[in-house]
This record gives structure tokens, sequence and C-alpha cells, in this order.
């Protein structure tokens, strides 16, 4: 076991003796998705347990390539400087030809930073770091992981869920036999093979994308540089497939990703220095260590709804898709972000529970969205650009938004869009809006007298700003704008209404 499973394993004995078998969110799954969740769940002060079937946190570097709006996600939750620290910007991609390089080449379009866009390039960090980053997030917001631990049954009813969770083979040793616990709602965040997705019955509709497999992993070389991420393009006459090489940040690691034509029945550490010797002009001895590997078949598949009665599913457990286009994980972390918010809104501040039919209305179309793009990404019909970056996604058609301004051009802000950041009047928008609360920004224009009955409410006021435009913008918990009209007076006074029951007066005030 390892040291981050020890402590959590000690720290999950403890709690649990304290808040016994029920719990208000059981998240299955502690990767990025369920990591995130948990996070956002603890800082709004839900709680929530994690349960994970493996012995430790997921070793592989598999989803190395964080967008730029999972960076913002990211410091929302308190992460960024960590994820800055460990990491680093996609390097520069170096083509090779039987041993013969050919020349530079960007592999991941840059961005440039803007007042609005303060991220604007993919950061390159291995998974198994941002979950270790997440982990330690989520232990200084007081929550833990209770790892070697399996779900074996669920059953609903109109008040909660009965979870039946049991050891999973290589977990801690000692552990008790099968356990229930109760808890206000279950996230399966638990992967492509997702046992929550089984016991609920919801199916995955998809395709084969390549029936060529990819083989991942991380090794150990020593004759390349690391300031290149090395491409071996497939042969000419197609006998031999594509390969590449890629530095990881603050390690001594390459991503090794390669197409190969036949699956192995298991993955040995010798197929792997076998196939680098195949695909590219190193040896295999060239490769010292082989620390972690797995290969796939690439799918795209979706599943065919999010949201069973009182079960979520998240991450790769809703979706599955080619790592081309790099979406993976940042889809993931946004479904997850999403999620988090509304449940502590109708667990702790008594919002309506119709809240959380719109966790499916918002993130399956997205997910839909990103399947299609990942595919045409990996066929070559489209290339990594802002699509990838995710600050584009929007809301606007969601039963949450609503925009009362007319006469808006049409590349103008509106409702349902990702709130810009800025600096005006002393203020910078991202640390207004950081936090686990909806913010009423005023620009150019008064706040009104009466404000929305929302939680927590934060309110601020700036001069003219040409990113928004003049207007009243209501911005939600996850940096969306649910919100907007033209002042004060144009305002409706039911804003509040999808999101609140009967709660206390709100409290003005940045």
């Amino acid at each position: 076991m390892s040291a981050y499973a020890a402590q959590d394993q000690a720290r999950g004995e403890a709690q649990d003796q304290a808040h016994g078998s029920e719990t208000d969110v059981l998240i299955v799954g502690a990767g990025p998705t369920g990591l995130v969740l948990a996070c956002d769940l603890a800082r709004r002060g839900v709680r929530a347990l994690v349960v994970e079937r493996a012995p430790g946190l997921f070793p592989g570097s598999r989803g190395k390539g964080i967008q730029p709006r999972t960076l913002e996600v990211f410091e929302d939750l308190g992460v960024l400087d960590e994820v800055l620290r460990w990491g680093g910007p996609a390097p520069t991609g170096m083509a090779w030809r039987d041993g013969v390089r050919l020349g530079e080449h960007p592999v991941l379009e840059q961005g440039e930073p803007t007042e609005q866009e303060p991220y604007a390039s993919p950061w390159m960090l291995p998974q198994w770091r941002t979950q270790e980053i997440l982990l330690a997030r989520l232990r200084e917001l007081g929550g833990h992981v209770r790892f070697g631990t399996e779900l074996t049954d669920l059953a609903q009813d109109s008040e909660g869920v009965t979870a039946t969770l049991a050891p999973a083979p290589g977990g801690p040793a000692g552990a008790e036999g099968p356990v229930e616990v109760r808890a206000r709602y279950v996230a399966g965040a638990d992967g492509g093979r997702s046992t929550v997705r089984r016991l609920t019955g919801i199916k995955m509709t998809g395709e084969r994308v390549d029936d060529s497999p990819l083989v991942v992993a991380d090794v150990v070389v020593d004759a390349l540089d690391r300031d290149h991420w090395h491409v071996f393009p497939p042969s000419e006459d197609g006998t031999r497939g594509f390969a590449a090489l890629c530095p990881l940040p603050h390690t001594e690691e390459f991503q090794f990703v390669a197409q190969y034509s036949e699956a192995r029945p298991e993955l040995t550490a010798d197929d792997v220095r076998a196939l680098v010797a195949e695909l590219t002009h190193l040896r295999a001895e060239d490769v010292t260590e082989v620390r972690w590997a797995s290969d796939f078949t690439v799918n795209a598949a979706m599943a065919d709804r999010f949201r069973e009665g009182r079960v979520f599913l998240a991450g790769d457990a809703a979706h599955i898709h080619s790592p081309a286009g790099g979406q993976g994980l940042n889809t993931s972390v946004q479904d997850a972000y999403n999620l988090g918010w509304k449940l502590a809104a109708v667990l702790r501040d008594g919002a309506p529970e119709d809240l959380l039919d719109t966790y499916e209305e918002e993130r399956l179309p997205n997910a839909a969205e990103m399947l299609g793009l990942s595919t045409r990404i990996h066929r070559g019909q489209a290339k990594r650009g802002a699509a990838t970056r995710q600050l584009g996604l929007h809301h606007r058609y969601s039963s949450l938004t609503r925009e009362s301004r007319t006469g808006l051009p049409d590349e103008a802000l509106t409702a349902g869009d990702r709130a810009p950041d800025g600096r005006r009047d002393g203020t910078r928008l991202f640390d207004l809006f950081r936090g686990p609360h909806f913010t009423l920004l005023a620009v150019d224009t008064e706040l009104p007298g009466h404000l929305p009955p929302l939680p927590q409410l934060r309110t601020a006021r700036i001069g003219a700003y040409e990113a928004y435009g003049r207007g009243l913008f209501l911005i939600r918990p996850d940096g969306y704008i649910a919100c907007a009209a033209q002042d004060a007076v144009a305002a409706p006074e039911d804003w509040a209404a999808p999101f609140t029951g009967p709660v206390a007066p709100a409290v003005s005030g940045a």
C-alpha cells in the first residue's frame, strides 16, 4: 500500500467511526474525476466517501495534457500552484526518419494569454502527478479515500442509496467483509468499465474508431534529448506504425505512445522495449526502465444517460474516446466541476431537486461534441486548436440560462458563456469568483437594491469592460454566466428561482 493510501486508511477509519455508515455522497473511483468532485464537495461542507478498488492511486501518465479551461478549474480548487510547479509547457516536436532528424514542428497549438484568458495553452503534467496533487488537496480539506474497496451492489429508494462495499483483491490486510453504506447520492467515477454503470443498467452506445491497438507506457530512455517531443511517423509503405516519445516534466520518464498491428494478451516490459525498437531507431536496451504500460483499442462511446435516480455517471464512466484530442481527463474534470456545486446546492442550500437534472442536460451534449472532435482528430479530419482548449464551452441552451438583453451582436458575451477574467478597479475577477458561491457582477451599471436570495452571494461593481459589455451578470459557482440583464431595472426578479429553496437572505458585499 502506498504512503498516501496508508495515511488515508488511518484518517478514514477515524472519520468512519465518527460518521458511521452514512454519507451525503458516495464517490466510486479516485481518478481525476472522483478527486475533483470530492474536493469540490469538501470545500462546500458536503460529506463524501470516496472508495477506490485499487490499492493506491493510478500509477501512469496517461492523461498528461491539462487544457486551459481545466487550469482555471484547478485555480478555483486551490491546486494551480502545484500544477504549475510540477508541470511544463508542451515541448516542440522533433520528427525522425531512420535515425535522422527531419526537423522541428509544433505538436500542440500554442495560444497567447490575454486578460480575459490567462491560460491559453495546454500544460503537460503526468496523470499520476495530477492525482497526487488532488489527493493532497482533498486531505487538506478534511477528506480521504478508502483504497482497496470495491462497490458490489446498489439499491435505490426515494430517500437515498444503499451501497454494498467489500475489500478488493490486493486491498489492506485485515479489512472487514462486506458492509452497507447509506448515501443520499452516488457518483460513478470508476472508468470505462464502470461498476456503477453496470449496476444501474445504463448502456453505452458507440463505435470502433481504429482497429489497430495503441500502447501507452512510461519509460526511461537516456538516448534521446528531453527538449523535444520525439515523433516517429509511420513508414510510407504502411508496414510500420506511428510512435512518439514525450518527456514528462520534472521526471526522468518519457511517455511512449505507439500504434501497432497486433494486441498482446498481456503487455510486458519486454513487449514495450520490442515495440520501441521496432518503431523507432532506438534499441530495446536503450529503454532502461518500463514503469507502467497499458494497451487498448480506440473506441468512442457514451452512456445513454448520465443519471439514474440518485446515481450519476461522470468521466470515463460516462464517455470513452480516442486520446488524440487531449480531451479525456479535461472533460472528466468538467463533469465533476458541473456536478459538485449542484449536489451541494441541493444538499446544503435547499435548492430544488430539479437542479440535478441539469447535470445531464448540460454535460451530455458537451461530451457528445467532444467524442466527435476526438474521433475526427484521431482520423486526421481535424487538428487540435481552439476547440480542444475548452474555453469556448458554454451552456447557452441550458434551462438554467437566462439572457434578457436584446440586440446583441453575434460575437457578444451572453448568458451561458464562460465568465472572462480581467482586472478592473483593483479587482481581479477570477479572485472574485473563486470559491463555492454565486457572484453578482455589475459592469458599468449599478447593483440592484434588492439582491437575489442566493446563499453566500458575493457582489461587485466595476467600470466599463469591453469583454463583458454593459450589464448585470450572475456568475454560477462553476464560472459560467447564469443570467444577464442590461441593468438592475431590467433584471428579472426570479433569477435565483432555479437555484434556491427556502433559504435565508443573501449577504451583500465582496
